[in-house]
């Protein structure tokens, strides 16, 4: 039906690849379900891209959505996977949580590691954004030709910028919203 609508591409903000961390964002989803509706859209030809975002599963938590979500993303086929990072802006679900103290925000060390993860578990030839200012380091990346050379730059930021660096970088840009 879309496709006799004209349509051949669609962008789809996933955010997450992992259960936990979908049912968290309230999303009405599964990662079986992003799976099963993606591959009607590749016997459809329409192509898809995606948005993941790095701390949205919560401190101590972005590993696991990192590796979930990887898997999840390499077997379909988007065309780009474009990568953003959680700001918590006031008015949000997740902004009341964290004040409420039922949402822990992953560090900002925490959030490249997570997307070094993600970058290394991904196993599909894609397009790969983390170049918006939600992102502290920009990345953008073919895969998998460019995946060593971007988990090695990711690597060099870990080790040399500081957690406080980071977080400046981070209330810099809430305070431009």
């Amino acid at each position: 039906m879309l496709r006799s609508l004209g349509i051949n591409g669609l962008s789809i903000g996933v955010e997450s690849g992992d259960d936990s961390t979908l049912a968290l964002a309230n999303k009405g989803y599964t990662a079986k379900d992003i799976i099963e509706q993606c591959r009607k859209l590749d016997e459809a030809g329409i192509e898809y891209y995606f948005v993941y975002m790095t701390g949205l599963a919560g401190k101590d938590k972005g590993y696991k959505n990192a590796v979930n979500s990887a898997k999840v993303f390499s077997k379909v086929n988007p065309r780009f996977v474009h990568v953003d990072s959680l700001t918590l802006f006031e008015g949000t679900e997740l902004y009341d949580m964290a004040r409420a103290g039922t949402f822990i925000p992953a560090g900002e060390k925490e959030r490249l590691e997570e997307l070094k993860v993600f970058i290394k578990n991904l196993h599909i030839r894609t397009h790969l954004f983390a170049n918006t200012v939600s992102n502290f380091y920009p990345v953008t990346a073919y895969l998998p030709r460019d995946k060593e050379n971007i988990l090695s730059e990711l690597q060099y930021i870990l080790d040399t910028v500081s957690e406080e660096e980071m977080l400046e970088y981070r209330h810099n840009l809430k305070s431009l919203g």
